[in-house]
């Protein structure tokens, strides 16, 4: 098997230049064929050296460049479940006494995603070169956010990081369910109107016309409601590519218009305008500011810092100015409180109030903390009022859709009829 191996080498394989160190610290550099950088990495630790940065040279394999490797990226995202654990299993393992750099090992290894691997890899190394475990989140903001980079760093300066990685998976796990309720409470919805939306698009292009021709053939008078449905049909046959394509080019200037600082205060300002919706992102947007504020003040991380990486967290433009507001006015030596007691229409007032209780007493965390559950539990039970309320909503819209159709095309059928 191995001669086979040999003389039928894997296309598929990478040619790396790496270095590697010894156990005696020597550090020398070689070259390596192996299918993945982490293949590469197993190759160097079972010779008993490890490995300390690795490159790949596209087309110097055993390939000889025939091999083109397609990113698949996004199929690779870390997801927040992912984050979670690795905070969860950290923190447990430290505090049962595991050397950092041997537990983030066994994370490495257990970690199914290639994306996060690499990752932990790469945070490995950096605290083996002498790097501090915060500063090797930070060079991964797109996977560890500045919030879990601020308690880590919170938690390396009081002796307390097992402490801190629970309670940033705590956290990150209540910024999920609150996030995952939310989207639940929409999905039903949006899943029937798309299907309605589509079965609508294929009645009128290949049903209402077959209708339509029988009733034209026999001279039948069409009422007002059927030679509605026939126009709309006779224009999706004959622009329906145009306006697919109109739809898509809309879609593409909508998005990138969103991304906009200009789209996202009208968007924004639009959504809290909208009724439910608009309540329920106000909460959503106060438990995530309490939550993520009673993390970082809990894990010793000081207010300035605490007020800029929640507004940071928070994605609504208009909370997030507020946070802003405050973050300024705790460097010139006035209240949080009193930044958030003046936007009222955005934060309720009970946050503004707790705060002031919090920073009389000095317990402004636990506060925090009680303010944070309030909302969430009450966004939990807000999410299942509207699937309650949506679903016979859903089923009026969709009655109403199916007898205006039936009474446009029973109506000709009765005039055929009585013409007999």
């Amino acid at each position: 098997m191995k001669k086979f191996c040999a003389l039928y080498p894997n296309k598929n394989m990478s040619h790396f230049i790496f270095k590697a160190k010894k156990t005696d610290g020597e550090v020398y550099s070689s070259e390596k064929d192996a299918n993945d950088r982490y293949e590469l990495y197993r190759m160097i630790r079972e010779s008993g050296d490890e490995l300390v940065s690795a490159e790949e040279k596209k087309g110097k394999g055993n390939g000889k460049g025939l091999h083109t490797e397609i990113s698949l990226g996004f199929l690779n995202r870390v997801k927040p479940i992912e984050k979670i654990n690795f905070a969860r299993n950290l923190g447990s393992m430290i505090e049962a006494g595991l050397p950092l750099s041997r537990a983030l090992s066994v994370l490495e290894r257990q970690a199914h995603n290639k994306n996060l691997k690499e990752v932990i890899l790469d945070i490995r190394n950096s605290i083996d070169k002498g790097t501090t475990f915060a500063d090797a989140l930070a060079k991964h903001p797109k996977v560890f956010p500045p919030l879990f980079a601020s308690m880590v760093h919170a938690g390396e300066q009081s002796g307390t990081l097992a402490d801190s990685l629970k309670v940033i998976a705590l956290q990150l796990e209540s910024a999920y369910n609150l996030e995952r309720r939310v989207r639940g409470a929409l999905m039903y919805p949006a899943v029937i109107v798309t299907a309605m939306v589509f079965i609508a698009i294929l009645m009128f292009i290949f049903v209402i016309p077959t209708l339509m021709s029988t009733f034209v053939s026999l001279n039948v008078q069409l009422p007002f409601t059927t030679q509605i449905i026939l126009n709309i049909s006779n224009i999706m046959q004959s622009y329906g590519i145009y306006i697919i394509i109109a739809v898509i080019i809309l879609g593409i200037i909508f998005s990138r218009w969103s991304k906009t600082m200009a789209g996202k205060k009208i968007n924004h300002a639009l959504i809290l305008k909208m009724p439910i919706i608009g309540g329920l992102v106000q909460e959503v947007n106060t438990a995530r500011t309490a939550r993520t504020l009673s993390s970082l003040l809990g894990a010793g991380v000081d207010f300035v810092e605490s007020v800029n990486i929640t507004a940071e967290v928070i994605q609504n433009v208009y909370f997030r100015a507020v946070l802003q507001k405050a973050g300024e006015a705790i460097k010139k030596g006035e209240l949080m409180s009193q930044i958030f007691a003046k936007n009222e229409k955005l934060y309720p007032i009970f946050l503004s109030e707790m705060m002031s209780v919090g920073e009389e007493t000095g317990k402004i965390g636990e506060m925090l903390a009680g303010v944070a559950h309030y909302y969430e539990e009450d966004v939990d039970q807000k999410t299942k009022d509207m699937s309650t309320v949506i679903e016979p909503i859903i089923m009026i819209v969709i009655a109403a859709g199916v007898g205006f159709f039936a009474v446009a095309m029973i109506t000709p059928m009765y005039s055929l009829v009585n013409a007999i």
